[in-house]
C-alpha cells in the first residue's frame, strides 16, 4: 500500500516538473532584445578585401589595438656591459641567485660553551622556580 502511495506521488511530482519545463521553453520572453542577423561568409569576405586595400588590416601576429607596446631599457647592450663591468670593480653587484642574501645574513661566531647536561639542569631549575610556565596556555 505504501509503495503504490509512493510510486504515485513520484509519477505526479514527474509529471509537474515536465510539464512546467515544457511550458518555459515554448513561452518567448515578452521584451527579448532585438539582434541584428549573423553576418554572411560573403559579407565578412567584401569587408576584409576593403579592409586590406584600405591598408588597415593588422598583420598576422602582430596583435590588436589592445596590445600594449613593449617598453625597454634606454641603454643599449654595449652601455650596460660597461656598467656592469664597472660596477664589479667598484664591488657594487649582487651576488647571483640566494648567494648574495647568504652574504647579508648574520652567522653566529662562537658556539655554546655548555654542555647537554648543564642546559637540562639549567632549564630544570628555570620550570621548578616558575620562570618557565608549562602547559596548554603557554603557548599562547
Amino acid at each position: 500500500m505504501v509503495s503504490k502511495s509512493f510510486l504515485s506521488a513520484v509519477t505526479v511530482a514527474a509529471i509537474v516538473t515536465a510539464s512546467q519545463s515544457a511550458t518555459a521553453q515554448t513561452s518567448a520572453p515578452a521584451a527579448a532584445p532585438e539582434t541584428p542577423p549573423p553576418v554572411t561568409r560573403e559579407q565578412r569576405k567584401a569587408d576584409t578585401a576593403a579592409a586590406n586595400k584600405a591598408g588597415t588590416l593588422t598583420p598576422a601576429g602582430q596583435g590588436g589595438p589592445g596590445m600594449a607596446t613593449p617598453t625597454g631599457s634606454s641603454m643599449t647592450k654595449a652601455e650596460r656591459k660597461a656598467q656592469a663591468q664597472a660596477d664589479a670593480k667598484a664591488g657594487k653587484m649582487a651576488g647571483a641567485g640566494d648567494a648574495g642574501a647568504a652574504k647579508t645574513m648574520t652567522q653566529p661566531t662562537t658556539k655554546s660553551t655548555k654542555t647537554r647536561a648543564e642546559r637540562k639542569a639549567e632549564t630544570a631549575a628555570a620550570n621548578k622556580s616558575g620562570q618557565i610556565k608549562s602547559g596548554e596556555g603557554s603557548f599562547k
